[in-house]
């Protein structure tokens, strides 16, 4: 699959590495070039480039950046009319211990308005930056999930494709408007890691009897 990755921080370091690996072609951008240059660089299959010039023949765009980051760096790309953006932000406070969007809205819903040519999928947001750099087999046999969630079927299935080549396992989690339930989800988990002390090497799931 072709996939242009918007970001060259922590989780946009682990997206190229799990996608590369998985034998995507991946191509990398950000405001930091150099950045993006040596995450290239280190990974056969990821290529940089600059923005104007990332979106390419990539049928999927995931933008790894911060929340307040994500619509310009996605316009900066050009016309998103029928790609698939994966939206992995969390509306985040300037302490990462809550959130700015909630209950009416979330930031998949106010990325898609922006941008109403595109298909937005949610999805990667429960992941840490340490548990996708690390892959998503943990010693214990489970598997992290991915929870997805969006209103097109045809871009859901691509964001679930390529989430099982890459290991995780996928769950459907209904239409965009449930972002408003995912990201209250990351942030639980982002507070665990990091104001309960647990560490960044869990993952939220759910199970069930039988």
């Amino acid at each position: 699959m072709n996939i242009t990755l918007i970001g060259a921080g922590s989780m946009g370091a682990g997206f190229v590495k799990q996608l590369t690996a998985a034998g995507h072609q991946v191509r990398v951008t950000s405001r930091d070039l150099a950045k993006a240059e040596a995450l290239a660089v280190a990974h056969a299959g990821a290529t940089a480039v600059a923005p104007a010039d990332a979106l390419g023949d990539s049928l999927v765009v995931i933008v790894a950046t911060s929340y307040a980051d994500a619509v310009p760096a996605l316009k900066a790309l050009g016309s998103l009319e029928g790609r698939i953006v994966i939206d992995i932000t969390n509306p985040l406070t300037a302490d990462y211990m809550g959130l700015t969007l909630g209950h009416a809205t979330s930031a998949a819903e106010e990325i898609a308005k922006a941008l109403p040519g595109a298909q937005v999928v949610k999805a990667f947001n429960t992941v840490l930056a340490q548990v996708l750099a690390e892959g998503p087999a943990f010693p214990n046999g489970q598997t992290v999930p991915v929870f997805y969630a969006g209103d097109d079927e045809r871009a859901k299935q691509t964001v679930r494709a390529l989430a099982e080549s890459i290991g995780f396992q996928p769950v459907d989690a209904g239409g965009l408007k449930n972002a408003r339930y995912l990201e209250p989800v990351a942030g639980l988990n982002i507070y665990f890691a990091y104001g309960a002390g647990q560490g960044t090497q869990i993952a939220p799931t759910w199970i069930r009897r039988g």
